[in-house]
């Protein structure tokens, strides 16, 4: 097996890796990108945009209320604050690499708002291309320092763990099949969600919980594994995964209608379209459980407007033949992201020794049960710097338990012929959206987890990124059974109402699997 050494690994190069990384130079480091850069990484395709608190009339308290809020009540405050205060800093720090911002007339950050914020703070760019823009002004960066090195098109497998110490990355080289050893002095994971998972997502293929998986197979402890947010507003087109239509379209007025013209969220929230994810999320599945039909009307809001202000969005209205200047764009529930992850403290730190995680694929505990829009990119600025900072810092590690190496023990293969790779694949992002999607039930989630290790037992040694979703998709059902209660994203029919014995973050480990 090759082997590499540096300073430091980031696997992942999305927003988080690519901070991280940015903010770790002149250290020698190597990123590990599973596509081509730039390809793959959910922030090319955020739309909405980043929340700080920059407006006259707003303030990081009130950022964090609005987080804690939308978080049911589980968040952990000193993170909600950390994120919120250093939010504007964050952003200043991204228009001095030269990132291209929305502005007014006047020059100043034009801020948009959206569903649960009670200030407009939300900074985009190029409309609804907020992600795009911040990803290729972090490659050109990133580009910029030679001691950065990029290894495209490299999937990492699983952490080298030596002597209970995380020692590097044992990857694949996806054009030759070749494994390779990256060795490092210090680890980040950053590899991003797991939408995959599900059969209706927004998440790019890539999103297959590698993170998580490789961590939880080492030892870590997890956290949150039971919250995933379903984005209410996915264009219901055909198209996996699916667009996104972003919060901000309602956020400046659209409404959602069903089929027969009914205007349904008037009468479930006082907030209406801007009412929590969760909560708009599952008013739109309840409609289709109906045998309705739900579209997002923005023709008398914005009209005219749309080409200019949501370039993205039209676009993909206009290829499925439809003008939202004029007619409703159809939308569905979609699974969007994860709040749940491995388990990380104020500085990124995970439960193993000299590893680190950032971004989607971390537990920081900052979303609670149901992230606020447009915290997302903003936390993985904040905890991808802080995380860098901790590394070239040397900060004191204090855990609580020393890491184990990952089990080595293997199912029995049981091989179905009649069931492929593909049809396994199938098989579980079924599984999870109709039975750990939106609702959920004991009966429901226990038939999950049957199939999950039913397909493990027959794919546990399969391509990796089957594994890993299997891996994952196991500890999500898990979680959510668990937790006999609905509270935020998760929701469970047969406990509907929120229980204080819940109101608190879940935390697990992974027991042995392949």
């Amino acid at each position: 097996m090759d082997a590499h050494r540096g300073d430091a690994l980031v696997v992942g190069a999305g927003i988080a890796g690519l901070i991280a990384a940015l903010k770790l130079a002149p250290a020698k480091v190597t990123v590990l990108c599973k596509t081509r850069l730039g390809k793959g990484a959910a922030t090319e395709w955020a739309q909405g945009g980043i929340a700080a608190a920059i407006g006259k009339d707003d303030s990081p308290r009130l950022h964090a209320i609005d987080t804690q809020r939308a978080g049911a009540g589980i968040n952990d405050r000193k993170i909600v604050e950390i994120l919120t205060r250093d939010a504007p800093a964050r952003v200043e720090e991204l228009l001095e690499l030269g990132a291209a911002f929305d502005r007014t007339e006047a020059g100043e950050l034009a801020l948009g708002r959206e569903a649960a914020h009670q200030r407009r703070r939300i900074v985009k760019a190029g409309g609804d291309a907020t992600g795009h823009e911040i990803l290729k002004t972090l490659i050109e960066a990133v580009r910029g320092h030679s001691s950065i090195e990029i290894a495209e098109d490299v999937t990492a497998a699983d952490l080298i763990v030596d002597d209970g110490r995380v020692a590097g990355v044992a990857a694949v080289d996806n054009s030759s099949g070749a494994r390779v050893a990256f060795r490092a002095g210090a680890v980040v994971l950053a590899t991003g969600g797991m939408g995959r998972l599900y059969r209706y997502t927004t998440n790019p293929v890539e999103a297959t919980g590698d993170g998580i998986a490789m961590a939880a197979r080492a030892g870590a402890l997890l956290a949150d594994m039971e919250f995933v947010q379903f984005h209410p507003t996915a264009l219901a087109i055909g198209r996996d995964p699916m667009p996104l239509v972003t919060e901000a379209v309602r956020g400046e007025g659209a409404t959602l209608v069903n089929d027969l013209g009914e205007r349904f969220m008037l009468a479930i929230h006082p907030d209406a379209e801007l009412a929590p994810r969760d909560v708009v999320a599952r008013a739109i599945f309840e409609q289709q459980q109906r045998g309705r039909t739900v579209g997002l009307c923005g023709s008398t809001t914005i009209g005219d407007k749309f080409p200019q202000d949501f370039p993205t969005v039209f676009g993909f209205c206009a290829g499925a033949g439809i003008d939202p200047r004029v007619q409703n764009i159809p939308v569905a529930p979609a699974a969007h992201y994860h709040m749940g992850g491995i388990a990380v403290d104020e500085w990124g730190r995970t439960s193993l020794e000299n590893l680190w995680a950032c971004g989607e694929t971390s537990a920081t505990g900052v979303h609670g049960a149901n992230r606020l829009a447009s915290n997302s990119l903003l936390e993985a600025l904040v905890y991808g710097s802080r995380v860098a900072s901790d590394i070239a810092n040397a900060a004191p590690r204090q855990r609580n338990e020393r890491a184990t190496k990952p089990s080595r023990q293997r199912h029995a293969p049981r091989r179905n012929p009649r069931t492929s790779a593909a049809q396994a694949l199938s098989d579980v992002r079924n599984v999870m959206y109709s039975n750990v999607g939106l609702v959920r039930n004991q009966a429901g989630l226990r038939e999950a987890l049957a199939r999950i290790e039913e397909l493990g037992a027959q794919f546990g040694e399969a391509g990796s990124e089957l594994r890993n979703l299997l891996v994952v998709g196991r500890l999500i059902a898990e979680a959510a059974l668990a937790r006999r209660e609905s509270r935020g994203s998760h929701y469970r029919s047969d406990f509907p109402q929120s229980d204080e014995a819940f109101a608190k973050r879940s935390f697990t480990r992974l027991r042995s699997v392949a």
